[in-house]
């Protein structure tokens, strides 16, 4: 077993790593270096491989061999296609199988608070806006009840790191309307109209980003 301060500080890097390219400190497209990473974080180079390997993983980062981890570059309007087609085969049975779950108060009023998403003001709105929506979208395929499905839905938001700088101001307010129409049908214990209403929202969603792949 590894020493639970490894593991530790293995996770703060790989959350810190992963933060820099959410963020877009590091650029889509750039090449990575290891030891400038690893004395930007006073940590060294051992844990900053780990999180690459696991960003990898993520779709994050992309290695070369000979060449090192790039940070991948951004969706094309059919990745972009590709990632809704999977997302609306993945979030609605997650909808319906946690309307379905008897759910008990304490996990439906927390369900309620993450569909809640921040307004437009700060400097940090657009962060804490994407970062609030995945809590609701990952605690919602949690309450499935399936683990697979709970991490294949996690594993595929991270790829929206694409609309850290290009984000539909659009999606403020309305965003969190469809977020408690899902809610309010989960509640209810209606799995079908919870998974309407998951892909209703994943619809709607997509047609506030397009704009951007026709401005390319």
């Amino acid at each position: 077993m590894q020493p639970a301060r490894r593991i530790t500080l293995t996770d703060d890097v790989y959350a810190a790593v992963q933060a820099l390219i959410m963020d877009h400190e590091v650029q889509p497209g750039a090449r990575i270096n290891i030891d400038a990473l690893a004395r930007r974080l006073a940590v060294s180079p051992t844990p900053v491989r780990e999180a690459l390997a696991r960003l990898e993983s993520d779709g994050l980062v992309s290695k070369t061999p000979l060449v090192g981890y790039t940070a991948t570059p951004l969706l094309t309007r059919a990745q972009f296609e590709e990632l809704v087609e999977m997302r609306l085969i993945l979030e609605p049975t997650a909808a319906a199988k946690a309307a379905g779950a008897g759910l008990d108060a304490g996990e439906l009023a927390g369900l309620r608070a993450d569909a809640d998403l921040p307004g437009p003001e700060g400097a940090d709105a657009i962060a804490a806006f994407t970062a609030q929506d995945a809590r609701f979208h990952h605690t919602l395929a949690g309450l499935s009840g399936n683990r697979m499905l709970h991490d294949a839905v996690v594993r595929l938001r991270a790829h929206l790191h694409l609309f850290r700088l290009h984000f539909p101001a659009a999606h403020y307010g309305v965003s969190a309307r469809e977020h408690h129409r899902i809610v309010d049908a989960v509640t209810s214990g209606d799995p079908d109209a919870a998974a309407a209403a998951m892909r209703d929202h994943l619809t709607a969603a997509r047609d506030r980003h397009l704009p951007f792949f026709e401005s390319r």
